[in-house]
């Protein structure tokens, strides 16, 4: 009962188990966390995206033991965290939330320094999550910026 809670918590609710990108599927699962974060306080999302995050670092340890391999493509709570990074501070409309996951997937895509020694070197679910909450980072920043001085 337990590694199937876990197996389902990982898979972003199976979307991980997506024959085709399951790590854009995982995001998608991301915009209606999204949607309920976006209604707190800027102090209580970024204090939920913590608890999430850290949340995600037990869930994704848990699930390499279980499927017995090391980040697996099918855990994507990690992705689903990155895209809330991605997201603080940033108003729930339907352009910034498309833009917020075309930077973001870009970003955990290509994986520039130091997104891939984060998810090198950290070990079990610190490397699983931590490579996207840079992703998120680097696309939060992005993101107002363009929303700031483009978009």
């Amino acid at each position: 009962m337990y590694d199937r809670f876990i197996r389902i918590v990982a898979t972003g609710l199976g979307s991980g188990l997506s024959p085709f990108a399951p790590g854009t599927a995982g995001t998608l699962v991301g915009i209606p966390v999204y949607m309920v974060f976006s209604r707190f306080s800027w102090s209580l999302y970024l204090l939920s995206v913590v608890a999430l995050s850290l949340f995600a670092v037990y869930v994704s340890h848990e699930a390499e033991r279980v499927y017995n391999e090391k980040d697996p493509g099918r855990i994507v709570i990690d992705e689903i965290v990155g895209f809330q990074v991605t997201m603080f501070l940033v108003a729930p409309t339907v352009w910034h939330i498309f833009w917020g996951f075309i930077i973001f997937r870009v970003f955990d895509i290509i994986k520039p320094f130091p997104i891939r020694l984060c998810e090198r070197k950290l070990p079990g679910g610190y490397g699983v999550v931590g490579d996207d909450i840079v992703a998120g980072i680097y696309g939060n920043i992005i993101l107002l910026l363009l929303l700031r001085f483009v978009i």
